[in-house]
């Protein structure tokens, strides 16, 4: 199954947003590539790709990208091979294909997924009961749920995303960014947005991005005005009962932390995603295959030095702060 970032509608959505994509094919394999600036120069980045049916057709992708990075003088192309037929053994694999680990994933390498191809009943048997009880019941509270395909109603979204990121640790993407993604992925029906509504009145949003086979939960937002409603947990099962009934055959509801780091940021909401049923899926990562590599091992050079300066600064900030509490305590 090609991921959605992989697909003619995403590079589409880039473009729009001022993106240079290529996108190529053979027999077996295919990619979108899209040109990243550095300091140093540009780089290509597959995000969640190249596609491949097997290492050969990886291989043969990689040597396309490769020429690809010469003509547009990119010193490195970034991978992340989801969908390569690689089995467990990845990094084996990758690293006989000549690439390198990169120094940090950018998209998630971990994933949970739900097999929509189960019948409805088993769908919901397989969520925490406290989920399942508050989708079949909370219609007496007169919430009731709608889907859009209607870009113009994106601003719900936006502004409850805009209330959880000014009262959480959180970063949502820029409003431009979303407006271009419904601009282009809704009307193509590569995206929806869903919405609860009490009495009426919306109280939480949340958008898919879709292919064919997959529906991901993208991005989703609630009104704290009424949490106690949790909202969030129906207008999530509306979604992947939607998706099962327009034939999609798995809902990913994308990046998650490990599940033995009760510390992780994404901890909270990872528990959340976990409680509908479903599967961890590890995904190989991200890796760099360095097509100019003078230029890749100043690029690596430069980050190293950069990251170490960053910890030497946070130690020294640490260490002050340190000193002025036992000053105060003095």
């Amino acid at each position: 199954m090609k991921p959605i970032l992989q697909t003619a509608v995403w590079a589409q959505f880039q473009r729009s947003l001022g993106k240079t994509v290529h996108e190529a094919q053979g027999p077996g394999w295919s990619f979108l590539a899209i040109e990243e600036k550095t300091p140093l120069g540009p780089y290509l980045y597959a995000p969640y790709g190249p596609c491949a049916d097997g290492s050969a057709e990886l291989a043969q992708s990689l040597t396309a990208l490769a020429a690809l990075a010469r003509s547009v003088k990119a010193h490195y192309v970034r991978v992340e091979p989801v969908a390569a037929g690689q089995g467990t053994d990845s990094a084996t694999i990758l690293a006989a294909h000549g690439l390198l680990r990169a120094p940090s994933d950018v998209q998630p390498q971990l994933s949970w997924k739900v097999d929509l191809r189960q019948d409805e009943d088993a769908l919901l048997r397989g969520m925490r009961s406290t989920s399942r009880n508050l989708f079949r019941n909370i219609h007496k509270k007169g919430v009731s749920f709608e889907v859009s395909t209607d870009p113009a109603q994106l601003p719900i979204l936006l502004g409850f995303l805009h209330s959880v990121s000014s009262r959480a640790d959180f970063t949502a993407q820029t409003d431009s960014y979303l407006r271009h993604a419904a601009d282009v992925l809704m009307p193509a029906g590569a995206a929806k947005l869903f919405i609860a509504k009490l009495d009426g009145v919306p109280i939480a949003a949340a958008l898919s991005y879709d292919t064919p086979d997959t529906r991901v939960y993208a991005h989703a937002a609630a009104d704290d005005a009424h949490r106690k409603l949790n909202a969030g947990i129906p207008l999530l099962v509306t979604m992947m009962l939607e998706a099962k009934a327009s034939g999609i055959r798995e809902f990913d509801m994308w990046g998650v932390s490990p599940g033995d780091e009760p510390e992780h940021p994404w901890a909270g909401f990872s528990r959340f995603k976990r409680s509908f049923g479903g599967v961890e899926v590890e995904y190989p990562g991200t890796w760099d295959l360095p097509v100019n590599k003078p230029m890749y091992a100043a690029y690596a050079t430069s980050r190293k030095a950069r990251t170490l300066l960053v910890g030497a600064l946070k130690t020294a900030r640490s260490t002050a702060g340190s000193v002025r509490k036992k000053l105060k305590r003095g």
